[in-house]
């Protein structure tokens, strides 16, 4: 039982942590404003050497996935505790899995034609203008930058 809620809770969090984020409209110094995305830290953001480049954060990302996780982790063993009665079916348990590798699967293909760039941290500073969430299925929205304007 306890590899099984493992096992959910690893397919959860991926799901989790891709379908809802926050975004990030930030100016960076010496740079053009651009979007990130990631909560409670951005660990994904529009690259600089061409318009459709992503970069990566790793620390970022392994930080916000571990909040993901234990997350996660604490809700399906209070579920558990709560409802002793209620076994999860391991159909359930493939089914989250089969959603989380095909989600993967999908960003993977949109990461790899990205010309990504991948950093262990985010390494310049940046100016945040307009914060905000997203779904997975929705498209981020771009601010206008004269509205943002001092």
């Amino acid at each position: 039982m306890k590899k099984q809620i493992v096992q959910l809770t690893l397919a959860l969090t991926s799901i989790y942590m891709y379908s809802v984020t926050k975004w990030w409209y930030t100016l960076p110094v010496d740079g053009p404003d651009k979007l990130y995305w990631g909560f409670p830290i951005a660990f994904m953001g529009e690259g600089f050497h061409t318009s459709m480049s992503l970069q990566f954060f790793v620390l970022d990302f392994m930080a916000d996935f571990l909040l993901y996780f234990t997350l996660v982790l604490w809700l399906v063993l209070a579920f558990t505790k709560w409802f002793p009665a209620v076994q999860i079916p391991k159909k359930v348990t493939k089914i989250v899995w089969v959603l989380s590798l095909v989600l993967l699967i999908g960003l993977s293909l949109i990461v790899s034609t990205s010309n990504p760039i991948i950093k262990i941290t985010r390494n310049y500073d940046w100016k945040v203008l307009k914060t905000g969430s997203v779904y997975l299925w929705q498209k981020t929205p771009r601010p206008e930058r004269n509205i943002l304007a001092p």
